[in-house]
C-alpha cells in the first residue's frame, strides 16, 4: 500500500495504540451498565406487550349524583354554555330545589322527582331559562312519555334516554329520562345554540 508524503510511523503507531487503550478503557467503564441496559430494554418490551388495565370513566354529573355528592348549576354547564350564560348583560342566575318550571302538576306528582338543582336565568326584558336536574324512578321513562305526548310533545328515544320537545310560540321546552334522572329544560325568547344537548351531555357525558 502506497504510503502518504509526509505521515510518519514513529507518530502514527503510538497514536494508534493510544486510540485502541482509550477505546478499551472506556469500554471497561461501561461494562456495569449492561446489566442495567439489558434490564432496561426487557422492562421496555414488557410494557409495551403488557395488557394495561382500562382507564376509569370519566367523571359526569350523573355520577356525582350517585355518589350522593354536592352539585350546583357551575356543575350543570360545559364552560363554553357557563361564558355564554354569564357574560350576557344584565344577567342573573338563581338556584333553587324547585320543580321544573311551568310543567303540569300532575306529571310532577307522578314521577314523584328528588330535585337536586334548579337553575334559573333571566334578564330584565323578560327572557328566561330554566333547568332542573332531579332524581326519579329507573322506570318513570314511559309514565313520563305518556303524560308528555298527551301535552303535544314530540318525543323519541336516543341512547338509552327518552327526549321530548315541545315549542309554544317562543318557549322551548326540552325533556330527557336516563339512568333515574329527569333534566328539563325551558327557555323562554331565549334559545342558546344546543342549549338542551349541551346539558344533556354535561349529565350522562
Amino acid at each position: 500500500m502506497a504510503r502518504i508524503g509526509g505521515r510518519s510511523a514513529w507518530i502514527a503507531w503510538p497514536a494508534a495504540l493510544l486510540c485502541v487503550g482509550v477505546v478499551g478503557a472506556l469500554g471497561w467503564l461501561a461494562l456495569p451498565m449492561v446489566p442495567v441496559s439489558v434490564a432496561w430494554a426487557g422492562d421496555m418490551l414488557r410494557a409495551a406487550t403488557t395488557p394495561q388495565p382500562p382507564k376509569p370513566a370519566a367523571e359526569t354529573l350523573a355520577t356525582r349524583i350517585a355518589a350522593a355528592e354536592p352539585v350546583d348549576c357551575r356543575a350543570l354547564y360545559p364552560d363554553r354554555l357557563w361564558a355564554e350564560l354569564t357574560w350576557t348583560p344584565d344577567v342573573l342566575l338563581s338556584q333553587s330545589l324547585a320543580p321544573p318550571a311551568g310543567e303540569d302538576t300532575s306529571l310532577i306528582d307522578a314521577l314523584a322527582p328528588a330535585v337536586n338543582l334548579s337553575c334559573h336565568w333571566r334578564v330584565p326584558d323578560g327572557r328566561w331559562i330554566s333547568s332542573t336536574l332531579a332524581s326519579v324512578a329507573p322506570d318513570a321513562a314511559p309514565i313520563a312519555e305518556a303524560a308528555l305526548r298527551g301535552q303535544g310533545y314530540s318525543c323519541a328515544t336516543d341512547a338509552g334516554a327518552l327526549v321530548c320537545t315541545r315549542t309554544t310560540g317562543g318557549l322551548l321546552e326540552e325533556h330527557t329520562l336516563r339512568d333515574g334522572l329527569w333534566l328539563a329544560s325551558a327557555e323562554s325568547d331565549w334559545q342558546p345554540e344546543g342549549y338542551a344537548g349541551l346539558l344533556a351531555r354535561q349529565v350522562w357525558g
